[in-house]
């Protein structure tokens, strides 16, 4: 797997995560396990030591949007310490190992290593930015404008070729429609659309998708 886009400052320094990882136990979970069920009450957090999971919520019909997905480093399930319910759900991509735990384990964690708090409010700063800005594209954008969004923030100039970007996960049009709130058939339209105007390839070898020139504002 590529390595996550945006959120490499979320990650805890190897020193912090060693340490923390010593008041909590690891368990191993398959892919497709939903480890945080949104509106249950509990107060662990969940530091991934490998695999990816997803952060997300759930309409009644079943249908997802993703907020964010997290890889090695990453920790998730903080918002929870305050004693409320869980604000969204978190399920595992692939086969996950996570160090889990408790909130009196955090607390004596907290006491040792006060810098703790100082990343985890820069953290909780951060994804109120990424939140917000969803919200923004959500309310202002169409369809082709959140495509096209996901599509630049999830990916990195290729470096023989500074006009173009590659996508560094993945993505299949669901998983794009997952991110945007949208259908995967109206992915599929603007997917189509950027092909036949050879606006985004994919590389045959990598399975990556290419942005080969600057996407239109507007289709």
């Amino acid at each position: 797997m590529m390595e996550l886009p945006d959120n490499e400052d979320d990650r805890l320094p190897h020193g912090l995560l060693a340490a923390i990882s010593r008041h909590g136990g690891t368990r191993n979970f398959a892919a497709n396990t939903v480890l945080i069920h949104e509106g249950d009450v509990s107060d662990s957090i969940f530091i991934v030591l490998s695999g990816r999971v997803k952060a997300y919520s759930a309409g009644p019909q079943g249908r997802e949007i993703v907020l964010e997905e997290f890889g090695p480093g990453h920790y998730v399930g903080e918002l929870a310490l305050d004693g409320d319910k869980r604000s969204v759900s978190i399920k595992t991509l692939e086969a996950t190992t996570c160090c889990v735990v408790q909130r009196d384990g955090l607390d004596a964690f907290l006491l040792e290593h006060p810098e703790f708090a100082g990343h985890l409010t820069r953290k909780l700063i951060r994804m109120v930015r990424r939140l917000t800005e969803q919200v923004k594209s959500l309310a202002l954008q169409d369809v082709y404008g959140r495509v096209t969004r996901v599509l630049m923030e999830l990916s990195d100039p290729v470096d023989d070729h500074p006009e173009q970007r590659l996508v560094r996960q993945r993505l299949t049009q669901q998983d794009i429609a997952d991110r945007v709130g949208s259908s995967r058939e109206m992915v599929h339209r603007v997917m189509k659309e950027l092909a036949i105007g050879e606006y985004v390839v994919t590389d045959e070898n990598s399975k990556l998708l290419v942005i080969r020139k600057k996407l239109p504002h507007a289709w």
